[in-house]
């Protein structure tokens, strides 16, 4: 190749420069393994940051609207004028090449200056507020950002220092369940794998500068959806790193899909760096081995009472044994908790979270009985009565407070499985 170029290049050398750069471009890439776009077309938004005349702004959603209900893509800033109602900028943007050029005009407070990509950003932390501990515990540090831009900034302290990285990224499933360049990624997108591995690939590389190539671990949780070319993309990102891949039981029984097998796992990569390894690790299961109990109670925000109607329900607890006597039916969404009937020596527990939300069981009735039967459910020891406002009452002949409190966890039943 080299000697067809100089050939080339004695008859044209900008024939020769031209070709040259193309075939640097194909050399670069990769032969074998995984090969995708580096699509770039990722924005994040500035919030407080004023805007000026050459920012790049889009709009904000009135209050109380839908954020996606607005025109998301980005918009120029010609010019920032006052009026009689305040700071108004002229806007000006146009879609692509062959498009016409589009004019706007919106309040200041309207807007949000975004930054694409490849933009210059100068990230700094504000506190918003802390939880103090005592004593000389250690703390934790939440960072509410973009996660590009706050791996970004983390490099500026921690570069080379961080022991371990754990990634929940989002699955790809095709379910519209994650955005790139502010619109949905869904199934019908040519580009799909793409855009994800694009979006991985430039958070993996800032992650791997910031463990510490001596002795430390990266974990990253996925599904059957992009796990082969995750696998890929790890071992092309920390080639000298060894890549360990491990399932996950999420759901012991399965997860019924039409036409498919069910699933009953999902997978984690540990990414060992210098000297880390897995100490001793060996699969739950063997007789000697503790058993870990769930809670019943569905924990995730979008499970509330009514989600799933045949969910919530009374598991009456009796007082003294500590053990469930007896399973109530299916209440409606609008049936009031104080309106159960009682139970002898037991009081009623619901799945309500610390916060007071009502969310629901992990079992229907008739699947929790079995469960019970069988041994797989239990109550945390050490519930007991105690008194605390809205939840349901009991009579009953003892000086303690005659209601149950639902805040404690040790308040809700646990389940195990084998």
């Amino acid at each position: 190749m080299s000697n067809l170029l100089r050939q080339v290049a004695k008859q044209d050398p900008q024939l020769a420069a031209d070709l040259k750069r193309e075939v640097d471009a194909l050399s670069g890439r990769r032969a074998f393994g995984l090969n995708f776009e580096r699509h770039i077309p990722e924005t994040v938004d500035l919030p407080g940051r004023p805007v000026r005349r050459g920012d790049k702004v889009r709009f904000l959603a009135e209050r109380g609207r839908d954020p996606d209900s607005v025109d998301r893509h980005p918009w120029r800033v010609r010019r920032v004028r006052r009026t009689g109602r305040g700071r108004v900028a002229d806007l000006v943007r146009r879609q692509n090449p062959e498009a016409r050029f589009q004019t706007a005009s919106r309040a200041v407070e309207d807007l949000v200056v975004v930054a694409k990509f490849r933009d210059p950003i100068y990230p700094g932390l504000v506190s918003t507020g802390k939880v103090e501990r005592g004593d000389d515990r250690p703390f934790h540090t939440v960072i509410n950002a973009e996660n590009f831009h706050a791996l970004q900034l983390l490099l500026y302290t921690h570069e080379g220092k961080v022991d371990a990285i754990y990634i929940d990224p989002p699955y790809n499933t095709g379910a519209r369940d994650w955005k790139y360049n502010n619109d949905y990624v869904d199934s019908e997108d040519a580009y799909r794998h793409s855009k994800w591995l694009a979006m991985m690939e430039r958070r993996l590389k800032l992650a791997m500068r910031l463990l510490n190539p001596e002795n430390s671990v990266l974990i990253v949780t996925i599904d059957e959806k992009e796990y082969l070319r995750l696998g890929l993309l790890l071992q092309q990102v920390f080639e000298a790193s060894r890549v360990h891949m491990v399932s996950i039981t999420i759901s012991p029984r399965g997860t019924n899909r039409a036409s498919e097998f069910s699933r009953v796992d999902e997978y984690a990569f540990f990414v060992f760096l210098g000297s880390a390894s897995a100490q001793g690790s060996a699969p739950l299961g063997g007789d000697d081995e503790e058993v870990r109990w769930q809670y019943l109670r569905r924990g995730q925000k979008t499970l509330v009472r009514g989600s799933r109607p045949n969910q919530f329900y009374a598991v009456y607890v009796d007082v003294e044994s500590e053990r469930i006597v007896k399973i109530g039916p299916p209440m409606g969404a609008n049936e009031s908790l104080h309106k159960v009937p009682e139970v002898a020596g037991a009081v009623p527990v619901f799945p309500i979270d610390p916060d007071g939300v009502q969310k629901i069981w992990g079992l229907t009735p008739p699947t929790l009985r079995k469960a019970l039967d069988r041994g797989y459910v239990r109550v945390t020891p050490g519930t007991e009565a105690r008194s605390c406002s809205g939840s349901p009452t009991i009579r009953r002949s003892t000086n303690r407070p005659d209601s149950v409190c639902r805040k404690p966890p040790t308040a809700s039943p646990t389940r195990a499985w084998s």
